[in-house]
């Protein structure tokens, strides 16, 4: 829906397979294998130009990777000219390789093993890397931009594409029933988060959708903004107005000043209502994004209060 000439042992010929397939050195380790690992996965294979298996397996890699069209990178390091990194590595024998993600190893393997197993180890390798999605990921985008817009039903649409393709993605599963709550279909959005299947069940993108539900259905029974701040005015320690106002302006969009609202109420009296004002902020952040600045203000605001 979404989706030349092979390269020696010793010396990686061409510019397209010098990108992909390089010599390394203890030197040259930290930039070739470290840092590029943060954006791209790398296979490190440890040879060296006595070793028999080596001939065998390098090639193989070397041909994996390049199937795999930068998907992955694969440096090589020759042992006897790197002893201090292969000690450092506890390299015991060769052909040894290690995969690195992130700055981490992720995986590895001794000896030299059938082209089948390491096509394997490469695809699943790749599949920890950007862009190892199909697509996926710009069709999220674009439903997320079409929600944005008002475009519920085109969203939704995209939504369950992707989840064709990735039935357990969260991001797409819980992007629909959202699709739900944009055209107030409270009954649908609820159906389909209990209904939530596998590992989208405990995922925090579903927990997030769940309050964002719960605030909906509390949006729909808010009393109106201007008689409740009136009310407030004439008795401003009114501890159920005050949380009521809150409900009413996080339903009109303000949502900093619903927090800060409950604040304002679990500061006057925590205890209210069996905690409700910091429940109610729970929820709130909950539904929100975790770096949201309105969530990293309010959480800093209620533990200082909390441990004052």
């Amino acid at each position: 829906m979404f989706g030349t000439a092979k390269p020696t042992q010793a010396a990686p010929q061409g510019a397209a397979a010098s990108d992909l397939i390089k010599a390394g050195t203890e030197a040259t380790f930290m930039k070739d294998v470290i840092e590029q690992s943060k954006t791209v996965p790398v296979i490190v294979d440890f040879w060296a130009p006595w070793c028999g298996p080596c001939k065998t397996l390098g090639p193989m890699l070397e041909a994996a990777v390049t199937a795999a069209k930068g998907a992955v990178k694969m440096v090589k390091i020759d042992v006897d000219k790197a002893p201090t990194l292969s000690a450092q590595l506890r390299i015991q024998s060769i052909p040894t390789v290690y995969a690195f993600w992130q700055g981490q190893p992720v995986d590895g393997f001794q000896g030299a093993v059938p082209g089948s197993e390491i096509k394997k180890f490469v695809d699943t390798l790749a599949a920890m890397g950007p862009g190892a999605d199909g697509g996926l990921a710009d069709a999220l985008e674009a439903a997320e931009q079409m929600l944005a817009e008002g475009a519920a039903a085109d969203a939704a649409e995209t939504f369950a594409a992707v989840l064709e393709e990735e039935p357990e993605n969260a991001l797409a599963y819980t992007g629909l029933i959202r699709t739900y709550l944009a055209i107030d279909d409270l009954d649908k959005a609820q159906a389909l988060a209990d209904a939530a299947p596998g590992k989208i069940a405990t995922s925090p993108e579903l927990a997030a959708v769940k309050a964002q539900i719960e605030l909906a259905r509390q949006a729909a029974k808010a009393g109106p903004e201007t008689e409740l701040r009136a009310a407030l005015a004439r008795d401003p320690g009114n501890r159920q107005v005050m949380f009521d106002l809150a409900t009413a302006l996080h339903a009109s969009g303000k949502v900093e000043e619903a927090v800060d609202v409950l604040l304002d109420l679990f500061k006057l009296d925590r205890e209210w209502n069996d905690g409700a004002a910091k429940a109610q902020l729970f929820t709130i952040f909950g539904a929100l994004k975790p770096q949201d600045p309105i969530a990293l203000k309010g959480r800093r605001r209620l533990s200082s209060m909390i441990f004052a």
